[in-house]
């Protein structure tokens, strides 16, 4: 079935580590990406990011032959195509990445041909890439246009896996695999039964990408009563720990924990997907975009309110979660960016054991980044607890004393760790 390979068009944190996935289970992998650094490092053996496994698997697959990268696009029998969705303006899905590649596709297609799309879209996406792919190639038949005999086979199988597990969950999490017809539910599926140990569930294109949509709002939804319980609870001059710690406590409640916002490639935009979609009706969901959005400016506001003119302050953290090396989208990266631009009087360093370079927007706003954790924190004059990365768990509480800490993850506080 897959005798010319499976091209993975796009090798960020999500195709690389399904290819990879692939190549392990005896399937010839070609990897496609527009980086020719990135496509260099694969095929030397070695993954362009940080993902516990990933770099082993990658190693092996390509010592294998199983696993190689190029720029151009392959024929191939599996299209799975990988590539970013972000928004764009007023937080409307920009899908010219997936056009892009989908019509890259297109000249390579022959009949038979199967095209997944993995990066997660609004719905009626995957009909779109039905639609241009028709455009490219009026030889063939698409499931829009023939749903019982098309020429290619499209469907939807949205990924769901946590940074930093990647590579175990990849293969041990449920799957959602949504055709444009049945037969393409069952092509895709057949595909993903390969690798998963995990329940493959079948249903319509359009209601996976919504699924998967769900899936992240659901969360922001839950982080937004969180911090929005922070600052009424700031407010109240109240210890919200120690709120959530009583609170849940009940046998049907389970609330969050706060925190200086929302990141990642997730559950920071895909709620908006469903906002565009359904502007009128998606009112809590909207509501909780907003909540999150404002938590860096009320960090960073908390963090000025303390600070002295000319303070040195320690920012602990940058990347968007913990014990990773992803900064997209990173809450942390807006609260030093606002503190930079709000308050340059201040003296900003970042630490990071995952960071090696600052992103532009700090750089160039004069933060400084240090991989010097207890020395920076020993002669700041505030510390801001951003991101609670083991490291900055395992701090000796001396270092705290006698200066104003916020500590926007509770690692400090002991709400978090009492169990009366």
């Amino acid at each position: 079935m897959f005798e010319r390979g499976v091209a993975v068009i796009g090798l960020g944190y999500i195709g690389l580590p399904t290819g990879a996935t692939l190549a392990s289970h005896g399937i010839n992998v070609l990897g496609v990406d527009v980086d020719p650094d990135v496509v260099d490092q694969i095929n030397a053996g070695k993954a362009p990011f940080a993902e516990p496994d990933l770099s082993a698997a990658v190693e092996r697959a390509v010592q294998k032959g199983l696993l190689s990268a190029r720029l151009d696009v392959p024929e191939a029998d599996v299209y799975l195509i990988a590539v970013p969705t972000p928004f764009k303006g007023d937080h409307q899905p920009d899908l010219a990445y997936v056009e892009a590649a989908t019509r890259a596709v297109a000249s390579h297609l022959e009949r038979g041909a199967l095209i997944i799309l993995e990066s997660t879209s609004p719905p009626g996406t995957t009909e779109q890439m039905s639609a241009w792919l028709a455009e490219e190639r009026p030889d063939l038949s698409f499931p829009h246009q023939d749903a019982e005999n098309p020429d290619v086979h499209l469907a939807h199988c949205p990924e769901r896996v946590l940074p930093g597990q990647i590579m175990r969950e990849l293969v041990e999490n449920d799957r959602i695999v949504g055709g444009l017809t049945p037969a393409c539910a069952e092509r895709a599926a057949a595909l993903y039964r390969v690798i998963c140990r995990g329940r493959v569930t079948l249903t319509d294109a359009r209601s996976a990408e919504m699924a998967k949509l769900v899936e992240n709002s659901f969360r922001d939804v839950n982080i937004a009563f969180a911090n929005e319980l922070a600052e009424v609870c700031s407010h109240l001059d109240l210890d919200v720990w120690e709120i959530i710690r009583l609170a849940n406590k009940h046998p049907r409640v389970n609330i969050l924990n706060p925190g200086p916002g929302v990141g990642g490639h997730c559950i920071a935009v895909d709620p908006w997907f469903i906002v565009a979609a359904a502007p009128e009706q998606a009112t809590i969901i909207r509501a909780a975009r907003t909540t999150n959005d404002s938590r860096p400016r009320s960090v960073a506001g908390e963090v000025s309110a303390v600070a002295a003119e000319g303070a040195s302050v320690a920012c602990l953290g940058l990347t968007f979660k913990a014990d990773v090396d992803d900064i997209r989208e990173s809450p942390a990266v807006e609260v030093v960016r606002l503190l930079a631009e709000d308050r340059p009087d201040l003296r900003l360093t970042v630490v990071d054991p995952h960071v090696a370079a600052l992103p532009a927007s700090l750089a160039d706003a004069g933060v400084a980044l240090s991989a010097d954790t207890t020395g920076v924190v020993g002669s700041s004059d505030v510390v801001v607890l951003l991101v609670d990365h083991q490291v900055f768990r395992a701090l000796d509480p001396k270092l705290l004393a006698s200066r104003p800490v916020i500590d926007t993850r509770g690692v400090w506080n002991p709400a978090t760790y009492r169990t009366d």
